[in-house]
């Protein structure tokens, strides 16, 4: 598309990030924990397609948290379009998107690579095996609604909503607002690097915008003017903390497995939060906290505050 730019090679270091200083040392924790058993699968996944230039990184990696991570580790990640050889390696990294639900994910992946107009697949560039490393994209729940996939989406988001005065607006958002909905889907390997974080969102949200002027027809230029997203995500919560209590440092109540997914919580109109069948096997750092679903509804509106935060907490890290 002519409105996508080219960007330029930075050298990245790896670091968690989170807001408080107690949630980043127990983050570093955990990332450590957690690539050691991620990584291995992202590099086997299998993936294709054509070079979005968009941004060509470099990645220094050093830890001195894990023996086995030890020294210096570079690699180029490469922005690229969604294409149907993309498959199997967003597939894996959406595995349990909907927790164990049995679902129609295929479905839900082959709609992510049809959009090649918005989304965006990391791979590191010139790898024979084209793992991938992150996914994110913005599909309309309108337009899908009829699918499958959306169908049984839609189902589980109902049933798995414990509060009843959120439920009206999850099913408001779901039906006769679907149409003005993008859900927002961004999943990764964990040890991607944060700094990749900005300028992924920004070529999203640009692209989103973009694609209200530059799709085909009215129908799907509309389908992008977006007033609402929804996030379905996990973070770590502290286990019986009393959210009323003041002895409980708010800063710790949450671990943001995805730092932006902070900046996104306290933008939210509306949250809640839902207990997970299947668990992760956690650290000692991370024995009082339990994985936790959380759906989130932030408007468009707020987006741009959004961007500028994440650049700030990237920056200040």
């Amino acid at each position: 598309m002519p409105h996508k730019p080219t960007r330029h090679r930075r050298l990245l270091s790896v670091r968690p990030l989170t807001f408080s200083p107690f949630a980043r040392s127990v983050a570093r924790v955990a990332t450590a924990y957690m690539v050691k058993h991620h990584t291995r699968d992202a590099m086997q996944q299998s993936a294709g397609g054509e070079f979005k230039k968009l941004k060509k990184v470099d990645r220094q990696s050093e830890s001195s948290e894990d023996e086995e991570f030890d020294g210096v580790v570079q690699a180029d990640f490469a922005f690229f379009d969604p294409k149907p050889d993309d498959f199997h390696g967003v597939k894996t990294l959406l595995q349990s998107y909907l927790d164990d639900k049995q679902w129609d994910l295929s479905g839900f992946v082959d709609l992510i690579l049809e959009q090649t107009t918005v989304g965006t697949v990391v791979k590191l560039e010139d790898d024979e095996d084209n793992g991938v490393f992150s996914i994110i994209t913005a599909l309309n729940l309108g337009r899908y609604k009829d699918h499958k996939c959306f169908t049984e989406l839609k189902e589980f988001l109902l049933n798995i909503c414990p509060e009843k005065d959120k439920t009206g607006n999850l099913r408001s958002l779901l039906g006769d607002k679907a149409q003005d909905v993008g859900l927002l889907v961004s999943q990764r390997v964990v040890n991607l690097p944060p700094q990749l974080l900005p300028h992924l969102y920004d070529a999203l949200f640009d692209e989103i915008s973009w694609a209200t002027e530059d799709e085909p027809t009215e129908e799907l230029r509309n389908s992008f003017r977006f007033k609402f997203y929804i996030v379905v995500s996990k973070i770590y919560k502290l286990k019986n903390a009393n959210p009323r209590s003041s002895n409980t440092d708010k800063d710790e109540t949450f671990i943001y497995v995805k730092p932006e997914e902070e900046i996104l919580h306290k933008l939210s109109t509306w949250s809640f939060l839902f207990p997970l069948q299947t668990q992760q096997v956690a650290t000692h750092e991370l024995k009082n906290y339990q994985l936790t679903g959380i759906v989130m509804a932030v408007k468009a509106e707020d987006i741009s505050s959004f961007r500028q935060q994440l650049r700030t907490l990237i920056n200040e890290s």
